[in-house]
């Protein structure tokens, strides 16, 4: 299935939900923040993902347009944290540990599946890895004591993904939580220059459709152009 996108930016999001609201039936899916656009044959012709600044219920009435939102990027030996109200950037760190073999330039976690810890080295790229993570869950901690975060982005290799949940400073939330987002966009670096830019990326609406279904999708302008 080919598929297209157009961004939305230039779309009031007021306007947009009424648009499509008014023109197809719509289905709200809250985890992945998305709205499905059908036709009157019940085909899903598209989706507009939502940016996360945003918030609505099932019937697409618009709750919150400042949402507070926390976004975590974590890659094998950086990590980057930034804090959201609305469209303004309201805290954001960075992290950094010794996790990754030199030559092989592999990270010290996927070194131990194959070939154990029992080098000095080894050992030392461990206990940095351990304390990354809990430096790491210990501003998470910090940070959800102090506000109340609607939503939770996350990008984060699943090889990791233990390592956050079972480090011995506790993740303030569980693998189950329901405010937690998967960001749907590739993040070369965990860093705050890579991270930010990813979040003004999803502050805008993007509509992305089945081309099959083009030209029932007429309503939104750039695709007259297309």
């Amino acid at each position: 299935m080919k598929q297209g996108t157009i961004n939305l930016f230039h779309i009031p999001i007021t306007d947009l939900i009424h648009q499509i609201d008014n023109e197809f039936e719509c289905v709200y899916d809250y985890q992945k923040h998305v709205i499905f656009l059908k036709n009157q044959s019940g085909d899903t012709i598209g989706q507009i993902r939502l940016p996360l600044h945003l918030t609505l219920n099932d019937q697409l009435e618009i709750l919150n347009e400042n949402t507070q939102t926390l976004y975590l990027s974590i890659e094998s030996g950086n990590a980057a944290i930034c804090t959201m109200k609305g469209k303004t950037n309201t805290y954001h760190t960075t992290f950094s540990a010794y996790m990754t073999r030199k030559k092989q330039g592999v990270s010290q976690i996927k070194y131990l599946n194959k070939k154990g810890k029992s080098r000095a080295g080894s050992r030392v790229r461990l206990a940095k890895t351990i304390e990354f993570f809990e430096n790491i869950n210990s501003t998470l901690g910090d940070l959800l004591k102090e506000e109340t975060y609607s939503r939770i982005g996350i990008n984060c290799n699943a090889t990791l993904i233990p390592f956050l949940y079972n480090s011995k400073v506790q993740c303030p939330w569980d693998k189950k939580d329901q405010r937690l987002y998967k960001i749907p966009l590739h993040i070369p670096q965990s860093n705050f220059t890579h991270l930010d830019k990813a979040i003004k990326k999803l502050m805008a609406p993007l509509l992305i459709y089945d081309n099959r279904f083009k030209d029932e999708l007429k309503i939104f302008d750039s695709l007259n152009n297309c």
